[in-house]
């Protein structure tokens, strides 16, 4: 078996600057559900002290509170710091850049049409951002009965989708769209879909849309492991060419080691 990295891969830049402020406030401090969806990142806040709160509720008055890059609702911001809660930002200036469009639509009265995965956090967060100036989300395929809208999208989506989406909604309503999905997102999907081999292997967890979404799409077999003791256990059986990724949340020693781990099976193998 041929192991083939493919790029991008490892944190992206969000993701790097969220953990850096989780990891930098240590101790006493806590990060609202959690900064990035991975459970290595996680445990390594937990070892530095740092507690994970599913709730504002949950912080001590004069703690402080790390949002997630993923983002949240004003009101949430608001329950906190009315409750002497500190809070630190580290949203991803991509989805704050989303919030705002968002915002926006709303205001200028057009229903929002938020593409993307309904139980995600991103999503709540831009449907709270909306609902917080008076205006109505649809997270698509719900949708408004007629008239104007305003559409925008989950960082994390699949870009082929939310171009088919899109150009639906066009032939149906009146639209204005700050559908954009992330750079980097889209260049690791574009890497996945232009993959020659006959299997892929995501490291990331499930929990990770953005993970997901690269399974979602690959042109070939995929297979995803959130830990070495998963990658230890895949069935490759069969496998010529294995192609290696990562989702924007997951460490890159974590990957080094899976990609060491897995050459060194095929140098066993000749």
């Amino acid at each position: 078996m041929r192991v083939e990295v493919i790029s991008p891969h490892g944190f992206c830049a969000g993701v790097e600057s969220a953990v850096k402020k989780a990891l930098a406030l240590g101790s006493g401090a806590f990060c609202l559900h959690e900064p990035v969806h991975n459970d290595m990142v996680t445990a390594a806040l937990r070892r530095r002290g740092a507690g994970i709160a599913d709730d504002p509720g949950e912080v001590p008055p004069g703690a402080t509170m790390i949002l997630p890059a993923h983002g949240v609702a004003p009101r949430v911001r608001r329950e906190a710091e009315a409750r002497g809660v500190k809070i630190v930002d580290a949203t991803c200036p991509f989805v704050e850049r989303v919030h705002r469009a968002a915002r926006a639509f709303a205001e200028k009265g057009l229903p929002v049409v938020v593409i993307g995965d309904a139980g995600h956090d991103e999503v709540a967060g831009i449907v709270g951002e909306v609902e917080d100036c008076g205006g109505r989300a649809f997270v698509y395929p719900d949708l408004p009965p007629s008239g104007g809208i305003g559409v925008v999208c989950q960082t994390t989506a699949d870009v082929d989708c939310v171009a088919r989406t899109v150009s639906e909604l066009r032939g149906r309503y009146a639209v204005e769209v700050m559908a954009e999905v992330c750079g980097v997102t889209r260049e690791r999907q574009r890497a996945v879909k232009e993959f020659k081999g006959d299997a892929l292997l995501v490291l990331g967890s499930a929990r990770s849309a953005n993970s997901r979404r690269l399974c979602e799409i690959a042109p070939c077999r995929a297979f995803m492991a959130s830990d070495m003791a998963e990658v230890r256990r895949l069935d490759l059986s069969g496998v010529e060419t294995l192609g290696v990724t990562s989702g924007a949340s997951t460490p890159e020693d974590f990957f080094n080691e899976a990609v060491e781990f897995l050459k060194e099976g095929c140098k066993e193998e000749r």
